[in-house]
């Protein structure tokens, strides 16, 4: 009895990688929303102040676009699976933001203050190209790791800079900038936030364990051991001195909260977030009884218009005083829930800080509170975006990272917009994207490309593994 055989051969097959898509066309999409919105808006002001077409809206427009296109193009070359909103989200509060600047140029009551849309473009321009380096030549965030402690002497190097006699600029009470003959000045500790992240990342995977360990349990929370409190004290002296020699209250906060927020992160401790609050109180406290500047803000704060009474009736008491916070509160207020319309504001009465430190105020005063609640949403959607791009990491020094930037960011949106709005004193930092400066604008579309190149990797298929050569061809016989 014979039978026939019918023989099929195959190769054994592998296992393809399946993972997210990258999602590069629906950015394009969204990016195109990100210009069109910022151009209509300046098209809006031009109409609501000249009652015509702002002659520079086509330039206007070409420019953010090219700026959107490059970023793109970057990301699309050198991180296809990076984050599909971060970039839309920088570019469209990038665009408003010029739009804002540009319609307080146009004030005849600023006309003694040179136009600053223009450099501001520029240096949006110096910004993306800084995000595509730094997509171009970080082709791994873990290589940061590397350079934890010199990134430490790094950011103190830039935080001490101001402080050297003959480049250290004092701008109206705040020893936070240097000067660079040609360029006008640098604020240094716009750069030294990144370079602290990335020291509190690597320093605090390693650490961790030890960190969280605690000694004994005291009112519900977790007491941590003498020797460990190391670290927190030193980071805390450091941000009292820098708010002691820098009179600069935005940066010390900053500065310490981004520590704690990763230290809690790190160690899941929220006897750290207790101990990090008690001591920053106590800190600017102790600062705030001797130092005159800090006491003016604090002062501003406490009674806005006693400030703004002293200011305009001249008081010569051998203090500044200082009526804008009064200023950008009536600015609020007049806004209302819908604002007056774009163009159609008061806000550049406040002066020559109307372009930065009270930027918001003009899109409180304009938009009203809707406008001003997108601000604060589309700021949101940045954070959010970074804590996924935190949850999504696959290593421990990449997660820390993402929150510590993410955390950065929040933390100076915070100070600003609250000490605009009156909530905590005024610091005189920037409103990120959206303020006039230089170093903001740049040093975070930089952060925006680190947590571009997180995202890539944390959300990157994962390699199909290679085909085993012991596999040899297989015979399936059928009878």
């Amino acid at each position: 009895m014979s039978s026939t055989s019918n023989t099929s051969t195959h190769h054994t097959s592998t296992i393809g990688s399946i993972g997210a898509p990258s999602r590069r066309n629906t950015e394009l999409a969204l990016l195109v929303f990100a210009v069109v919105i910022p151009v209509f808006a300046y098209a809006n002001v031009g109409l609501a102040m000249n009652d015509e077409v702002p002659a520079g809206l086509l330039s206007y427009g070409l420019g953010l676009g090219l700026l959107a296109g490059v970023g793109h193009l970057a990301v699309r070359k050198f991180a296809p699976y990076a984050d599909p909103l971060l970039l839309p989200l920088a570019t469209l509060l990038n665009g408003l933001g010029l739009v804002a600047i540009w319609r307080l140029d146009q004030s005849k009551r600023l006309s003694n203050y040179a136009e600053a849309a223009p450099r501001q473009l520029l240096y949006s321009a110096m910004g993306v190209a800084l995000l595509a380096i730094v997509l171009i030549f970080l082709k791994d965030h873990r290589v940061l790791q590397r350079y934890t402690y010199i990134s430490m002497a790094g950011a103190l190097f830039l935080l001490l800079l101001p402080l050297v006699p003959g480049l250290g600029a004092d701008v109206y009470g705040a020893k936070i900038w240097i000067k660079i003959p040609g360029l006008g000045t640098l604020q240094p500790g716009e750069f030294a936030k990144i370079a602290l992240a990335v020291f509190f990342a690597g320093y605090l995977m390693v650490k961790r364990d030890a960190l969280a360990l605690a000694s004994r349990r005291f009112m519900g929370l977790y007491l941590p051991r003498g020797r460990d409190l190391g670290p927190i004290l030193v980071v805390w002296v450091m941000s009292i001195l820098i708010l002691i020699f820098e009179t600069d209250l935005g940066t010390s906060l900053l500065f310490f909260g981004m520590f704690v927020i990763m230290l809690y992160v790190a160690t899941e401790r929220t006897s750290w977030i207790v101990f990090g609050l008690l001591m920053s109180a106590v800190g600017a406290v102790g600062v705030a009884s001797f130092e005159p500047h800090i006491q003016t803000r604090v002062q501003a704060w406490l009674d806005p218009m006693r400030e703004y009474t002293l200011s305009r009736e001249g008081v010569q008491d051998g203090i500044v005083h200082s009526e804008q916070a009064m200023q950008a509160l009536w600015a609020f207020g007049s806004g209302g829930t819908l604002g007056t319309g774009l163009g159609q504001g008061n806000s550049d009465l406040i002066g020559f800080a109307a372009n930065s430190d009270f930027i918001l105020a003009t899109f409180g005063e304009e938009l009203g509170l809707a406008g001003v609640m997108a601000i604060l949403l589309l700021y949101g959607l940045i954070i959010e975006r970074g804590i996924r791009t935190s949850l999504a990491a696959r290593d421990p020094f990449g997660k820390l990272l993402a929150v510590g930037l993410s955390g950065a960011f929040g933390l100076q949106v915070f100070v600003v917009a609250g000490g605009v709005m009156g909530l905590i004193p005024l610091t005189g930092m920037t409103l990120p994207f959206v303020a006039y400066g230089g170093s903001s604008v740049i040093a975070n579309w930089a952060l925006i490309g680190i947590l571009l190149r997180i995202s890539d990797t944390a959300r990157r298929p994962a390699p199909a593994p290679a085909p085993n050569p012991d596999a040899e061809m297989t015979q399936v016989v059928r009878p």
